[in-house]
């Protein structure tokens, strides 16, 4: 630990008067954390203490009042702006991490171990390297915790991650042209399912539907609940009804432009949903549909 690292308890607990944005590693997505300096700068190297201890991180937010800070999270102080001590540090540790991951690569291949390194992370003053694996199943590590921590000389951490998280990790563009949303503004990851892909009257080509995770795209639940209530409005797919003299089943709609597709072996009509509540008249019932068993499909 350096010199500098040793923040005195007056600092630590002092009044903080505002709350900045901070953001780790060139990743998009910040994190909040009190200061009682007003006159930082965006791109401003700075230390923090996280849950993980000291880090260096770098300002993305101007500093605003706390008293404008609205979230129930505690805040984490930051102790103080980085000095060219504390940005050399940090590129070492960069550097050591590097090399720390090549070793414990060559570590899990020779105890055969079954997982997948991503990545290595050294806290600012050294105490604790955080090591990142991808694994099918649990893993007994207990043997390479100990040939690391003799190795290397601090704690260790093996943390576990998904598929999720790597994409989280790594970044990248998505389909829509901006960066992913796990990498930018994402913090919990939640299950999502096929059915939801049903709900939006999407192609079910699951390829298409699928991130650079290979699970099913976030967004699907961005407008599932929307979906959801404009579909109160519509009668249910498969449902028949007579128009022009003829037996159509109803096989999709838009709920945006609000038409309905009509179909049978001969023709195929699209007709606006008032025109086809007409049709049905007062039988329109939303129950009247034959409901197809639905498949959900969870990751």
């Amino acid at each position: 630990m350096t010199e500098e690292t040793v923040v005195s308890t007056t600092e630590t607990n002092s009044k903080k008067s505002y709350f900045v944005g901070i953001r780790f590693n060139n990743t998009g997505k910040s994190y909040f954390f009190s200061s009682s300096e007003g006159n930082l700068k965006l791109g401003e190297a700075v230390v923090v203490e996280t849950i993980r201890g000291f880090e260096l991180g770098y300002v993305a937010t101007l500093p605003q009042p706390i008293d404008e800070y609205r979230l129930s999270l505690e805040l984490k102080p930051i102790i103080r702006v980085a000095s060219e001590s504390d940005l050399r540090q940090h590129n070492e540790n960069m550097t050591r991490a590097k090399e720390a991951l090549v070793y414990c690569a060559q570590e899990i291949s020779r105890l055969g171990l079954k997982m997948n390194l991503t990545s290595c992370e050294y806290t600012l003053d050294r105490s604790k390297a955080i090591f990142s694996y991808l694994a099918d199943d649990r893993v007994d590590f207990r043997e390479l915790l100990k040939i690391l921590a003799g190795h290397l000389h601090m704690r260790i951490e093996l943390r576990q991650i998904g598929t999720r998280d790597k994409a989280k990790l790594v970044g990248g563009i998505g389909i829509c042209g901006l960066p992913l949303c796990c990498s930018s503004f994402l913090n919990e990851f939640d299950g999502i399912s096929i059915s939801r892909a049903k709900n939006q009257l999407l192609s079910l080509n699951i390829p298409k539907l699928s991130g650079h995770c290979g699970k099913l795209i976030c967004c699907l639940k961005y407008e599932d609940d929307a979906y959801t209530e404009l579909r109160k409005d519509f009668p249910k797919v498969g449902l028949r009804l007579i128009y022009e003299g003829e037996q159509y089943r109803i096989t999709s709609m838009n709920v945006l432009t609000r038409i309905v597709k009509l179909e049978n072996p001969n023709n195929v009509h699209f007709l606006p949903l008032e025109d086809v509540k007409k049709i049905l008249g007062s039988s329109f019932n939303k129950q009247d549909a034959k409901e197809e068993k639905e498949e959900v499909i969870e990751e």
